[in-house]
């Protein structure tokens, strides 16, 4: 029987901003469940408790997690798109970099001559591509 493989997000307090933002910058994805602690967790009510959105065709998971934690977002894993005009990647590059980190700055890299990895504002890495 296959199993189903969901991302997930964990972030410490903007969870639902950076849920919003995605499904707003990626064609034909939609949030697809969402609940917040309530006040029977003062220190994480309004906070995102779990969460379900859709980017495409894939699932992610994600909550704001009500436990402090020294670690966060790595490079290591990122989302990869495949863009279908110069415009979308160009588009994608600008909205996720802003006030992100550029890793690699839009190029042309040999293994696609067209590419860049940014890491968004809430620190989630995407690899943007031309194929």
């Amino acid at each position: 029987m296959a199993q189903a493989i969901t991302p997930f997000l964990m972030f410490q307090g903007n969870a639902e901003a950076a849920l919003r933002f995605y499904v707003s910058l990626i064609e034909d994805s939609e949030i697809i469940s969402l609940s917040h602690y309530d006040e029977t967790q003062p220190e994480a009510a309004g906070r995102v408790y779990q969460a379900m959105f859709r980017l495409g065709q894939q699932r992610v998971r994600c909550i704001d997690s009500p436990v402090p934690h020294d670690f966060d977002f790595t490079p290591s894993f990122s989302f990869f798109i495949d863009c279908d005009s110069e415009e979308e990647l160009t588009s994608l590059y600008n909205r996720l970099s802003e006030q992100g980190e550029v890793m690699m700055p839009l190029d042309d890299y040999g293994f696609s001559t067209r590419f860049a990895w940014v890491a968004d504002r809430f620190g989630v890495s995407w690899q943007l591509n031309l194929p």
